[in-house]
């Protein structure tokens, strides 16, 4: 099972991730902010995620973590 998770206090909301998402997992939170008034990232179907990684290896501040 692969497991996909997000340090969303230190997300920008930048959707780099979501962008680099092959099977469009990702998404930014409407309607919640983090701590520095972001609106984060987060994984909406972790059941289609394939762990490519790619999520991660974009993102400017490696707040992403994948596990499988």
């Amino acid at each position: 099972m692969i497991k996909v998770t997000f340090n969303t206090d230190m997300c920008k909301g930048c959707a780099l991730c979501v962008g680099a998402c092959p099977k469009g997992c990702l998404a930014i939170a409407a309607d919640k902010l983090n701590g520095k008034g972001y609106s984060p990232a987060f994984i909406k179907y972790q059941d289609k995620c394939i762990g490519c990684a790619f999520c991660a290896t974009m993102c400017p501040d490696c707040i992403i973590t994948v596990e499988k």
